[in-house]
Parts: C-alpha cells; structure tokens; sequence
C-alpha cells in the first residue's frame, strides 16, 4: 500500500485530516511540523506548507524525498474565474499553471520557462478516484485548470486575463508548484479545491467561517479518497 501525503496551505486545512488519524508521530523539520499516522490502515504524512509556492515547493518536496511519500492529495480554497463557479462549489485541477511566471520578454508564452511546461496535468487515476467518491457522496465535482501565483488576485481585469490566458477556471497560491515537483519526480498527485471567493459574493459573506466550514467537507472527502486508493 502506498504511502501517501496530504497537503494544505494553512493549519485550518489539515487541522480536521489530523484529528482522524491514528498513532499520530510529529516531526519538525525545515521550519515546518509534520505528522506522521494511519488512517484505516493506511499510512500517511501531513502538513501545512504556509502560503504560496516557495512554502508549497518546500513542503511538497520534504514529504516526497524525506518522508518517502508515493501518491501526494491537496487540499484548499480558491478563487473562482469562471461564471460556472460559485463560493462552496468544489473543483478539482486537470492541470496547473504560473499565472505570474512572465519571461515574455524573452520571446516565451506566458507560465513558461525553457525545459518546463505552461501547464502540468495532474494523475488521471487519482482524478478518477475523486469522481467516484463524489458519486458515492452525492457531491458534484468540477475540473479545470487551476492558476497559481504568489498574489492574492481580488482585481476583476486581472481574473479575467489569467482565464483567457491559461483556460483557467480558478486560482490560488500554491497547486503548480506542487505540481513541478511531483511532476519532477514522477509522483501521481492531486488537488482538490473549495471556492471561497467568486463573482456573485456578497457582503455577508464570512471568510473565516466559511474555510472552516468548507476544511471538514474536504478533510472528509481526502480522507475517503485515501480510503479508495489501493
């Protein structure tokens, strides 16, 4: 059975994946704390990264080379781009790319760099994983390309640009560099995503209720994935 690493960018994420697990060890390392434990059986590694993609980068490669992690799930919040999106709605990633990677100077699309890609694909088998613990949970599932970038994204324009400009249906601060590396190491992963801001808010709407709301409906559904992999 393979190892598997569970990912979040803030401790409101991974807080209710922790209180599941069974013969919890934590281990601090590279100014990060990281628990190690089983769930039904299973083994798994989990942390928080802190926000955006050095954190991300860091943390994603800690748990694949130090822990010996063999599949990687990510779970979090993001902001919606697409009209089709609305907050609570649950997306998963096809593919990530660097909204704010610009060597467009150089003659380069933008998100590219030599040697890389604009937009890396997540693992079909884990995705498919995901659809059937949807189904089995009554939850409907979106996927698209999500966008990354070291900015918290409130302008309109600027939404609009990055979905026209990578097809991205929703944006955060940390899913392609979780993709670089386990793409780099050919490690199947995953991410998985909350909307949490989107084109219909409103002035009711709570953040910090919402991310903890939203942190057990994912918790519950990377836990059952973990369940569902063999």
């Amino acid at each position: 059975m393979s190892k598997i690493a569970i990912m979040g960018a803030m401790p409101e994420e991974v807080e209710p994946i922790v209180e599941k697990l069974q013969d919890v060890k934590r281990t601090v390392y590279a100014a990060n704390t990281y628990y190690e434990g089983t769930y039904n059986g299973h083994d798994v590694v989990v942390a928080y990264s802190k926000i955006g993609k050095v954190f991300a980068t860091l943390t994603a490669t800690v748990l694949l080379e130090k822990f010996g992690c063999e599949k990687l799930l990510f779970s979090g919040v993001a902001g919606a781009i697409s009209d089709e999106l609305n907050i609570g709605d649950l997306i998963i990633a096809d593919g990530l790319c660097q909204h704010d990677l610009d060597i467009t100077a150089f003659g380069h699309p933008f998100g590219y760099v030599p040697e890389g890609e604009v937009c890396i694909p997540t693992d079909v088998i884990l995705r498919n994983v995901a659809k059937k613990v949807a189904a089995s949970k009554g939850l409907v599932l979106k996927e698209g390309v999500i966008a990354t970038g070291d900015q918290f994204v409130a302008n309109p324009e600027r939404k609009e640009w990055i979905g026209s400009t990578f097809e991205a249906s929703a944006l955060e601060m940390e899913g392609a560099s979780v993709a670089v590396v386990c793409s780099s190491l050919e490690v199947p992963f995953f991410i998985l995503r909350a909307i949490s801001d989107s084109a219909d808010m409103d002035a009711s709407f709570n953040f910090d209720e919402f991310l903890e709301s939203s942190a057990k409906i994912s918790a519950d559904f990377i836990l059952s994935m973990v369940d569902a992999i063999e």
